[in-house]
C-alpha cells in the first residue's frame, strides 16, 4: 500500500551536491543530473532495493538514490535535491517505525511527497498495463495491495507536482498529444464549454465549502470565567483543517485542531472523516467515560489506519481537555505544532509532548502532559499555516517567536483573533505558498 503526502513546495534554488551520488539509467551523479534533482530517494533497512521497484525506476528513466533509514538525518540539509521519497517499511520494529514517522514529518515540512512500501506479494492485482501485473505490494496486513502501475502513478503525481510548484521543467509522464489544427468556430465552442464547466465546478466547490463549515461548531462554550475565539481561513474553497470546541460534561471541555497533509478537495474529504472519528467520550447505559487526550489520539490513529484510506492519509492533530473547575489542561499531539501557553508579561511557552503523525502505524505512541492554568493565562492551538506569523525554527533547530506575534500576545483573546484575521488576510503569499490557517484561542478571565 502506498501513502502520498504533500504536493506543494516552496520555490527554492536546486543546488547539487557532488558528494551524494544517485543511481539512474546512466549512473550519473546528482550534480550532473538535469535540473540537479534526484527523482526518488529510497529509504530502507534491507540489504537492497526491491528488484521490481529498481526495475520500474530504471524503465521510467528516473534518477534514484538508495539510503539506509538511519542515515536520513545526514541529508536533511539536502532535501532540496529530492523529488519524492519511497520508504521500505518491511521488518521495522517499534522504534524504527517511530523514526519513519519523524522522517515523514520532516518531509512534510519540506513539502516532499512520501510513499510507504511494504512486503512484496506474489498476488495478481488489477493492472492498467497490457500485460497483467503479477507483483503487488502492501504495508503490513492492515492495508490492501497495489500494483506496479499504481506505484508508478503515485511516483509520477508526486514528481509532477514537485517540479511544477518549484518551477522546474519535468519530463512528461505520458507522451505529449499531437498538436491539432482546430477551426476558429470549433475552438470558440470548446472555450464556451470550458467556461461553463469552470463555472459549474466553482459553484460546486463553493457549496462544498459551505457543507464543510456545517461540521464546524456554531457556538463556543463561553462562560464568565472562560473566553474562546477562533480564526478559520481556508486556502481554497474548502480546507484541510478541522477544529472543534465541545462541552463534554459540566466540568470538561474538549477542543482540537486537526490538519490533513495537503489541502483542497481530497484533504477536505478526510477532515469530515476526522470529525466523525475523533471521539471525546463513550457512553454506556447510565454512565460515561471521558477519554484522555492520549486515548483520543490513539483511537483516532487506529481508526485512520484501519480505514485503509488511499491518498492524503496523513494528518496531524492536537487535542486538549480542560477541567473548568480545576483549570488543569491536559493535552496530546500527533505531529502537530505545539500548543502555546501565554502568561501575562512573560515570554510565550510551547507546551511540548511527543506524538507521531496520524495514519501511518497502528502501534504509534502518544504521550500526554498536564499544565495548570491561572486567571489571565491564554492557550493557542493552531495549524501549521499560521506558523509564518507565530514563529519558526532557527539554524540550531530552536523555535523562536516572531516579534509581530509577541506584540499582540498580551491582547485579550478576541482582539488577538481579530489581529490574526487581519494579518493573514492581508499577507502577500504566492499561490504555491498558501496554506489553510486555523487558530483556537482560550483565555482564563
Amino acid at each position: 500500500m502506498l501513502i502520498s503526502t504533500g504536493i506543494g513546495v516552496n520555490s527554492k534554488s536546486y543546488k547539487a551536491n557532488a558528494m551524494i551520488k544517485a543511481e539512474s539509467a546512466n549512473g550519473v551523479e546528482v550534480s550532473k543530473l538535469i535540473n540537479g534533482l534526484t527523482d526518488v530517494l529510497y529509504l530502507t533497512n534491507q540489504q537492497q532495493m526491491i528488484p521490481e521497484v529498481k526495475r520500474l525506476l530504471r524503465q521510467k528513466k528516473l534518477s534514484f538514490l538508495s539510503l539506509p533509514i538511519y542515515k536520513f538525518p545526514r541529508i536533511l540539509h539536502q532535501l532540496e535535491l529530492v523529488g519524492t521519497v519511497i520508504v521500505d517499511t518491511k521488518g521495522l520494529d517499534v522504534s524504527e517505525q517511530q523514526r519513519v514517522a519523524e522522517i515523514i514529518e520532516s518531509l512534510e515540512a519540506h513539502d516532499i511527497g512520501a510513499i510507504l512500501l511494504g512486503d512484496r506479494m506474489e498476488v495478481p492485482v488489477k493492472s492498467f498495463s497490457l500485460a497483467p501485473a503479477k507483483i503487488s505490494f502492501s504495508m503490513s496486513d492492515m492495508m490492501e495491495s497495489i500494483s506496479e502501475d499504481e506505484l508508478w502513478g503515485k511516483i509520477s503525481v508526486n514528481l509532477a507536482y514537485r517540479r511544477k510548484s518549484s518551477g522546474i521543467s519535468a519530463r512528461a509522464a505520458m507522451p505529449p498529444r499531437r498538436n491539432l489544427n482546430v477551426p476558429g468556430k470549433k475552438l470558440a465552442e470548446q472555450l464556451d464549454m470550458v467556461e461553463a464547466l469552470v463555472d459549474s465546478l466553482s459553484e460546486q466547490l463553493s457549496m462544498a465549502g459551505i457543507v464543510q463549515r456545517d461540521f464546524l461548531p456554531t457556538q463556543v462554550p463561553n462562560t464568565n470565567e472562560i473566553q474562546w475565539a477562533v480564526a478559520f481561513l481556508p486556502a481554497e474553497w474548502v480546507s484541510g483543517d478541522i477544529y472543534d470546541i465541545a462541552r463534554i460534561d459540566e466540568q470538561h471541555i474538549g477542543f482540537y485542531v486537526a490538519d490533513v497533509v495537503g489541502h483542497g478537495i481530497p484533504a477536505a474529504l478526510l477532515t469530515i472523516f476526522l470529525k466523525q472519528a475523533l471521539v471525546m467520550r463513550q457512553t454506556t447505559e447510565n454512565s460515561y467515560h471521558i477519554f484522555s487526550p492520549a486515548e483520543v489520539m490513539r483511537n483516532l490513529n487506529l481508526r485512520m489506519t484501519g480505514q485503509k484510506l488511499s491518498g492524503y492519509q496523513f494528518a496531524t492533530c492536537c487535542y486538549c481537555l480542560l477541567n473548568t473547575k480545576t483549570l488543569q489542561l491536559t493535552f496530546a499531539r500527533a505531529g502537530h505544532p505545539y500548543p502555546i501557553l501565554i502568561r501575562a508579561l512573560q515570554p510565550p511557552q510551547q507546551l511540548e509532548t511527543r506524538g507521531s503523525l496520524l495514519g501511518i502505524f497502528d502501534q504509534a505512541e502518544f504521550i500526554q502532559q498536564t499544565v495548570q492554568l491561572h486567571p489571565g493565562n491564554k492557550v493557542l492551538l493552531y495549524s501549521d499555516g499560521a506558523e509564518s506569523f507565530i514563529g519558526s525554527l532557527d539554524e540550531q533547530n530552536v523555535f523562536g517567536f516572531n516579534q509581530e506575534f509577541c506584540e499582540i500576545k498580551d491582547l485579550p483573546v478576541l482582539e488577538m483573533m481579530d489581529e490574526f484575521n487581519t494579518v493573514f488576510q492581508n499577507q502577500k503569499i504566492k499561490p504555491i505558498g498558501i496554506d489553510d490557517i486555523t487558530v483556537i484561542g482560550l483565555e482564563i478571565l
